[in-house]
């Protein structure tokens, strides 16, 4: 493991907080932006409005911070990033970013940025926090790749701590945490990566979540280079994938991104 001392003060640093607000009637009523945090609000023409929250950066590396939030009263929203978000070698300290949503009652949302890239030496802390209520819906894809397969890159020191955590009318629906380090890098078969470099998680936390389990199956790959597998329990919905190059998980996860919520994929994507 590297060292995760504090940054270099002679670095230049990025800091960035980007935040949207819609009303219960899915009117736009707040926006906020500051530093390399930015927001987009497409012209949809009849589709739910979309919000593309951008790094003007270009990437993150140590001691960089962004904040990014959303808070949907109601109506359906979908929210996406611009393009991947890459993180660099760090030379100090790990970047931060920080992301909190909000449903309220009957609220929709479809939380489906674009990928993180992790390029050898990143470091990275990233936390997803979601308050809902009760009959919200909440659908959320994270998507992780180990740098450039097409370059011929290849990952051997990395830090990334990643926490999801979802409240549904106050209660814990979904916590989850994920670690990845040097040593579980390197790591053979189950116990490691089992070769992949490029991972995905898609969940959806709504009432009817096991009633969507079959369209969600019938979407996954049953051969090929992408493995995934789904599963729905007490209001809960998660597919894995996992597949050792990016663009055929990214193809496999559209699929099913599709199948989940029945409206098309998010106009910045490139499919």
């Amino acid at each position: 493991m590297f060292d995760l001392a504090a940054s270099d003060p002679r670095h230049q640093r990025v800091r960035g907080r980007a935040a949207v607000s819609f009303g219960a009637g899915g009117r736009l009523e707040g926006l906020a932006q500051a530093g390399s945090a930015k927001v987009m609000l497409p012209r949809m023409h009849g589709r739910a409005p979309e919000v593309v929250f951008l790094n003007t950066a270009g990437g993150l590396t140590g001691g960089d911070r962004l904040d990014y939030a959303l808070d949907l009263a109601g109506g359906r929203a979908v929210g996406t990033t611009q393009t991947a978000e890459r993180a660099y070698r760090s030379a100090g300290g790990a970047a931060e970013v920080r992301t909190r949503l909000r449903l309220g009652p009957g609220a929709v949302l479809h939380w489906l940025p674009q990928e993180l890239i992790l390029f050898e030496g990143a470091a990275l802390d990233r936390s997803l926090e979601v308050e809902m209520a009760e009959d919200a819906t909440m659908v959320m894809l994270e998507t992780i790749v180990l740098g450039r397969a097409a370059m011929g890159e290849t990952v051997s020191r990395l830090h990334l701590r990643d926490r999801r955590r979802v409240m549904r009318g106050g209660r814990p629906a979904l916590i989850e945490g994920v670690f990845l380090g040097d040593a579980d890098l390197a790591r053979d078969g189950a116990a490691g990566l089992c070769g992949a470099r490029a991972v995905a998680s898609l969940s959806l936390v709504a009432a009817d979540a096991a009633d969507r389990l079959v369209s969600v199956r019938d979407a996954l790959p049953r051969e090929g280079p992408v493995r995934a597998a789904a599963s729905a329990w007490e209001g809960r919905l998660t597919a894995r994938f996992m597949a050792a190059e990016a663009w055929p998980l990214r193809r496999a996860v559209a699929r099913a991104v599709s199948a989940l919520t029945g409206m098309p994929l998010p106009r910045v994507w490139q499919i």
